[in-house]
């Protein structure tokens, strides 16, 4: 919705005059998960599966754990420590990942793995968070016609697809408004809660932690049970790492503790006082703040302001998936940029109609919203620990922080992230299997794909000389030479292409003048339009090696790249060239290290994958792809 932070203002720089619109922009993209939590949130403290009674000492409990859960998970953990870790300016586990396990050995590959993880659960948060969302939203019209409330699943799914249908379009022209409609939203709730509040003002005696330790102590079991319920407050907070690069940290911590978290207090101590008043309201803890002349225009501003958090869920998806790609954990996809200015605006189809069919399905089987909450949770606890743990690897190697200090930082985040995931457990057999299933099938994915790429390189190139090698063969024997330029693009910036060895195979033909392209993906956002973006290497008059260094975030477009070359002192012109690439068709083959299934998984994968051509934005009338069959 915005375009990128600067380097300096994506790490805490001072943004200048844009802090106050980037502040807004932030609103409505970082905190539309979070700032629609109490739609459900509070409520399920005493109206769910794990609900307990309402009384003033349990009501008392509950928001003092909201209270400090926020304080500690939200304001502390991500807010003070956690945004830190910038990956060039980029937050989100894979970036963290790749902050931290570029070390050798096990241990870096550990790491990779731990980050790995986290990223495929948060596919599953993906799925349920616009279906809760939308239809805890959309239940609200329940209270002032009880006679819609068989209409609810149907206008939930109607919103649902409509809003996955617009995502080709992109949300540019629309994304302007997220900000205002969220801090509308956020201004509503607030004044709706601080008027109950000041009906009933002691109830701010729960701010005290006192009151959680004795609710936890009192209520046993199922007092830490409460817990699942309680983390609901906080799923959105990973969204504030993972959207750091947009925004940067400043706005973000602005909007936080200018408007967010002061109005997410008001509303969530003001559903309390109300139920403390009314134990009945319990089911419908935040409409009942609601006077009756307000309800319609409030469950409409609440839809807008789900959909917002859906939406803002729905493109983080889209940009895991492209960072996925060009880290090379997944196979080339279809990546649609629906903007020419803004580089986040992306739309990836497959991702977006599987996450379609996933939430229209979470929706169609929970059929309530606390249905679903009794789903939701333990694939965001998981990710957050995940981002604990990577966090504190990265205060010892990149902050310069003892290992006693980064220890013990680590031990307090993770009791609190262990004690949510332990109570969040429970829900598995609830329905949290669905998110984690879908979490675990992505990682399979992922690393699937990492593996057998690797695979399939060496299997190509163990054989292969290097260009120098080759070069050597060709003037002692020389082939038949065409004319033209070939750009041949390669795996390998040292050994020669497989496609350029099957062209002297089978055609036994070389063109005069040769160029091996490498695009090489860093573990970087981005990397600046710099001399070292593309470097250009002779190796004879005839036959040149250009790298290519490209970044996470960006969107390879090799001959556009290549007039670059030419400015680094590459003697041919790209625009007349001839573009040769592989297309291998993988087999499982006997004897591999791989399982049988991520054998069949992976050939899967490999027949589905966006060809090279289009990916690389070649011209289609100027390739050519050369076959071999790949046992793995």
């Amino acid at each position: 919705m915005v375009p990128p932070m600067s380097k300096e203002a994506a790490n805490g720089g001072r943004p200048g005059r844009r802090l106050a619109p980037l502040t807004l922009a932030a609103v409505g993209v970082v905190f539309g998960d979070i700032g629609t939590s109490p739609l459900y949130a509070l409520r399920e403290c005493f109206h769910g599966d794990y609900a307990v009674a309402v009384t003033p000492a349990a009501v008392e409990g509950v928001l003092s754990l909201i209270f400090w859960s926020l304080v500690l998970v939200v304001s502390v953990k991500y807010l003070a420590f956690v945004v830190r870790a910038d990956n060039d300016g980029e937050g989100g586990v894979l970036a963290l990942a790749a902050l931290v396990a570029d070390r050798p050995g096990r241990a870096g590959r550990v790491l990779w793995l731990v980050g790995i993880f986290g990223a495929g659960l948060l596919y599953g948060d993906g799925a349920i968070t616009p279906a809760i969302s939308v239809l805890s939203a959309v239940e609200g019209a329940e209270l002032i016609a009880p006679s819609l409330q068989s209409w609810a699943l149907p206008i939930t799914v109607v919103i649902l697809v409509a809003l996955f249908l617009f995502q080709r379009f992109g949300t540019l022209k629309v994304g302007f408004l997220f900000g205002p409609i969220t801090a509308l939203w956020l201004l509503t709730i607030g004044g709706l809660g601080l008027a109950a509040i000041i009906a009933h003002p002691q109830i701010l005696w729960a701010l005290g932690p006192q009151h959680a330790v004795h609710f936890l102590i009192g209520h046993g079991w199922a007092g830490f049970m409460v817990l699942g319920a309680v983390f609901l407050v906080v799923t959105g907070a990973e969204a504030l790492y993972a959207d750091m690069g947009h925004f940067g940290r400043s706005p973000i911590r602005l909007a936080w503790f200018g408007l967010v978290f002061p109005c997410l207090l008001l509303d969530y101590f003001g559903q309390g006082a109300t139920v403390l008043a009314d134990p009945s309201s319990a089911p419908h803890a935040f409409y009942a703040l609601v006077p009756s002349v307000l309800r319609i225009p409030v469950v409409v501003l609440a839809t807008c302001a789900t959909v917002i958090a859906s939406q803002a869920v729905i493109s983080g998806a889209f940009s895991l998936t492209s960072q996925a790609i060009q880290m090379g954990y997944l196979p080339r996809l279809r990546v649609v940029h629906t903007s020419r200015t803004e580089i986040g605006q992306i739309y990836v189809p497959a991702v977006n109609w599987i996450l379609m069919v996933c939430t229209v399905g979470l929706v169609l089987g929970f059929r309530t919203s606390s249905g679903l909450a009794a789903a939701y949770g333990v694939a965001v606890t998981a990710t957050m620990l995940a981002t604990t743990l990577l966090f504190s690897v990265f205060a010892v190697t990149r902050m310069g922080w003892s290992r006693a200090a980064a220890g013990a930082l680590f031990a307090v985040f993770a009791c609190v992230d262990l004690a949510f995931l332990a109570a969040n457990l429970g829900k598995i057999t609830h329905g949290a299997w669905f998110p984690l299933a879908l979490g675990g099938l992505t990682f399979a994915i992922l690393t699937t794909w990492k593996t057998g790429r690797e695979k399939i390189r060496r299997a190509l190139y163990a054989d292969n000389p290097s260009l120098e090698a080759l070069a050597e063969r060709v003037e002692r024997a020389p082939p038949s030479r065409v004319p033209g330029l070939a750009a041949y693009l390669a795996g390998s910036p040292r050994q020669a292409p497989p496609a350029l060895m099957q062209n002297l195979r089978h055609n036994q033909v070389l063109h005069e003048n040769v160029v091996v392209v490498t695009v090489e993906f860093r573990d970087v956002p981005r990397v600046p339009l710099a001399a070292d973006k593309v470097t250009v290497e002779a190796v004879r008059p005839w036959l040149y090696r250009v790298h290519i260094l490209s970044g996470y975030m960006e969107d390879p477009h090799v001959p556009r790249l290549l007039t670059l070359a030419r400015k680094q002192g590459l003697p041919f012109d790209p625009a007349r060239a001839s573009y040769f690439i592989g297309r291998e068709r993988i087999v499982p083959g006997a004897g591999s290290a791989m399982p049988r299934w991520r054998e069949l998984l992976f050939a899967f994968l490999s027949r589905n994958a966006m060809g090279a051509t289009s990916y690389f934005k070649l011209p289609p009338d100027r390739v050519m792809e050369l076959g071999a069959r790949v046992e793995i």
